[in-house]
This record gives structure tokens, C-alpha cells and sequence, in this order.
């Protein structure tokens, strides 16, 4: 028998991670581990190597049917891993339950699969993995009675598919949402805005237009920074980024008609471009059309929508000039996950720093501008500054000051109240 410490939850977890989501930079894949996992001893004795901890990252709290699932995670399964081969466009919503050998050597398997059918009530494909050598027939066939997959963690730590489940479509709740955000084109895991002014993007489909070569025209007129233009870009839906070379979508073509409604040509829209370089006066100002336009696109971003909608919240209950830290508090307690996805930086380090061993805030970690995610609170902060949406601009995690930063709207709406 494999060992407690070869094949803990952790182990078993890790490598199950491997089989349904191996690192291989797929744009539309994203796991997060249970906070459970981010700690520094599993069994009394017997710490997680950071190796382990390394693999799990990154590490949340999200709530799928009536618990937290140890892994949660967004990506296209291939058909070894399923039941059925066509199961739609979109990547499943993937929860997995892991159980590993305990201090006294028996592993909970059981327990395992009726936590994952817990699991199917909001995700789209639930799975237990465990050691294998543990796995009896009465086991495999509650799992296939409940719709529950199951890896068997041999040893070697290989895995091997014993029971397959079929996907169901389930809505996802504001939890998982956050985890489909973030294994979206405009996810910012691992990822960065880059940019910190709007035209950057507004101009990447005036570009693809333009007759000559694109990244040449963009760096002429624009923005020497070709490739983070071009992520910003995909990131407000204004190109579809393929690996075959970036496309303009529907929003992107009504910048182009926009430009082209109010200029001569594509050449004489980015002329106006390259007169905007350098400025750090407010776009909406500077440029009161371009910058209602902006205002539009950034609305559309999912994750400005949250913020506005939450700092109305605020403002209606008297928090007029809540600080970066007040903010993040607010968020954290009605939207807990997508809050430290949006906000928080992905690493072990400032995960752990963050989120206890239970997903709960740890409030005075809030307080290091270091745990923040700049895509965030500088890069997409600034957006919204420049579209007339925040009064001030982002600051980079290193200069920012989380406690004085501050994060209000330009036009709060007093409150309706019906008599």
C-alpha cells in the first residue's frame, strides 16, 4: 500500500490537477485549489511540499451546491475524461473531490463521491479522485449511479479514468461565475491590461482595418507596446485574439465605423491617435466623444460592472470615499470569490497571505499593496478614470497605499426611495 504521505488529499489532489487541467497556455482554462490546501501541514508531522503547493496554486474559496469543492475549475475535457464526446461550445464547469490516505491509512471514498454529487446541483461535470489500489467495485458503482467521475492516483502518481460522467447544464451561480470570468478571454489570471490609457485599445481594430501591416501601423501612430495593446484589446472584446492572428469582433467593427463616421479615413482617425500620446489629461476630457465611446466598451467589461454597481451600494449607505481596503472588505462579503480573483494576485504567496485555511479575509494583509493584482487596481483602475466612470486614476501595486487609495465614482446617484 502506497504510503499516507505519498498519496494524501493534497497528493492526490495535485495530480488529478495535472490529468484535467495540464499547463498547456490553453486561453480558456482556469482551476483554483481550496484554500484548505494553500496551508503548510496536512497530516500531523507531514508537511505539503511547496512543490505541491506550487501545482494547487491558485487558491480560492468557492462555494458550488452546498460546500467548497477542492478543486473548481473551466476547461474543454477530452472525451477520455467524459462519458459522451459533444457536450456544446462552451467549457464545462469542473468540480473535483479529493481523498487521500488519513493518519490511520483508510481513505473516505465514499464521502468522496456524495460530496461530488453534491457538486452536479450547480457544476457541469463533478469527479472524486482517489488512491486506487482503494477503490472497491460497490465504490465505482455509487459513482456511476450518481453521475460522479472517477480518477484512481496510482502510486506513481498516474491516473487512471475508472468511471466517467456525463455533463449536465447547470446555470452557474455568482461563485462560479467568477472562475468562468477567469478562463475567459477577459479573465486577468496570469495576465495583464499592460496599459494604462484607452486609446491603446480603441486603436488595435482601426489597425487590423488599416491596409498595411497591423502591428506596424499601431506602433507608427499609437503605442510602441504592440503585444499589450493587442491583449487589451481582447480583454474589452474588441478583437478575438487566435493564435492565427487577432480578428475584429462586433464591437470592435463599430470603433471602426465610429472613427470613420467622424473622419475622412482610417489614416486620418489615427493622426488624431498620435496627438493623444503622452497625455495625462482625462480621455472623457481630452476627447469627449472617444471618451464617451469608451465608457460604453468598459461597461461591457464584466468586471466594471461589479465595481460600479457595488460603489453605488456603498455610496447609498454612506461610505462616500471608501479606500481601496474598504472596497475589497465590501466585496469580499457579497461576492467573495470573484473578489479575490479580480483583486488579488495569484500567486501561493499572496493568496495565502490573504485567505485563511476557511476562504475568510484576513483584513491586515489588505493593507500591503504588494497582494494586489495590477491588471486591477492600476491598469484597469485607470480605464475607468479616463472614461469618466472613477475620479482617480490606479497606482502600481508597489507605489499603491491601499489604505489612502481611493475608489469613488464620478457620479453617484442619490438614492430612489418610494414612499
Amino acid at each position: 500500500m502506497a504510503s499516507a504521505a505519498s498519496l494524501s488529499e493534497p497528493q492526490v489532489l495535485a495530480t488529478a490537477k495535472r490529468r484535467l487541467f495540464p499547463e498547456t497556455g490553453e486561453s480558456d482554462a482556469y482551476a483554483v485549489a481550496d484554500t484548505q490546501f494553500a496551508t503548510d501541514e496536512w497530516l500531523p508531522g507531514q508537511p505539503i511540499p511547496n512543490q505541491i503547493r506550487d501545482q494547487l496554486a491558485p487558491f480560492n474559496h468557492v462555494r458550488i451546491g452546498s460546500g467548497y469543492p477542492d478543486l473548481v475549475g473551466v476547461r474543454q475535457l477530452d472525451s477520455s475524461l467524459l462519458a459522451v464526446d459533444r457536450f456544446g461550445d462552451h467549457p464545462p464547469l469542473i468540480a473535483v473531490e479529493a481523498k487521500g490516505y488519513t493518519e490511520h491509512g483508510g481513505v473516505d471514498i465514499e464521502r468522496g463521491i456524495v460530496q461530488a454529487y453534491d457538486r452536479l446541483h450547480e457544476a457541469n461535470a463533478a469527479y472524486t479522485a482517489v488512491p486506487a489500489a482503494a477503490v472497491s467495485q460497490s465504490n465505482r458503482a455509487l459513482a456511476r449511479e450518481l453521475n460522479v467521475g472517477m480518477l484512481g492516483i496510482t502510486p506513481d502518481h498516474s491516473v487512471e479514468v475508472l468511471e466517467t460522467p456525463r455533463i449536465v447544464g447547470n446555470r452557474a451561480p455568482d461563485e462560479a461565475a467568477a472562475i468562468r470570468f477567469q478562463a475567459s478571454a477577459q479573465g486577468v489570471a496570469d495576465k495583464s491590461f499592460g496599459l494604462n490609457h484607452p486609446k491603446n485599445y480603441l486603436a488595435y481594430p482601426l489597425a487590423i482595418y488599416h491596409e498595411a501591416e497591423t502591428a506596424e501601423v499601431l506602433a507608427d501612430h499609437v503605442v510602441r507596446a504592440v503585444d499589450a495593446a493587442r491583449t487589451g484589446a481582447a480583454f474589452l472584446n474588441l478583437i478575438d485574439d487566435q493564435p492565427s492572428g487577432p480578428t475584429v469582433t462586433a464591437l470592435g467593427a463599430e470603433v471602426i465605423r465610429f472613427a470613420l463616421q467622424r473622419y475622412e479615413s482610417v489614416d486620418a482617425a489615427l493622426s488624431a491617435f498620435e496627438d493623444w500620446q503622452g497625455s495625462r489629461s482625462r480621455f472623457y476630457d481630452v476627447a469627449p466623444e472617444w471618451g464617451l465611446l469608451t465608457r460604453r466598451i468598459v461597461w461591457a467589461y464584466p468586471a466594471t460592472q461589479l465595481i460600479v454597481s457595488e460603489l453605488q451600494t456603498m455610496h447609498e449607505d454612506g461610505i462616500t470615499t471608501p479606500s481601496l481596503v474598504d472596497l475589497v472588505e465590501w466585496l469580499h462579503v457579497h461576492h467573495p470569490t470573484f473578489t479575490i480573483e479580480l483583486f488579488i494576485r495569484g500567486t501561493d504567496d499572496a493568496r495565502q497571505r490573504v485567505l485563511d485555511v476557511d476562504g475568510d479575509l484576513r483584513v491586515d494583509a489588505l493593507s500591503d499593496g504588494e497582494v494586489y493584482h495590477s491588471p486591477t487596481v492600476f491598469q484597469l483602475k485607470a480605464i475607468l478614470y479616463h472614461a469618466g466612470i472613477l475620479q482617480t486614476r490606479g497606482a502600481e501595486p508597489h507605489r499603491l497605499d491601499p489604505e489612502t487609495e481611493k475608489w469613488s465614482l464620478c457620479n453617484p446617484l442619490t438614492a430612489l426611495r418610494l414612499e
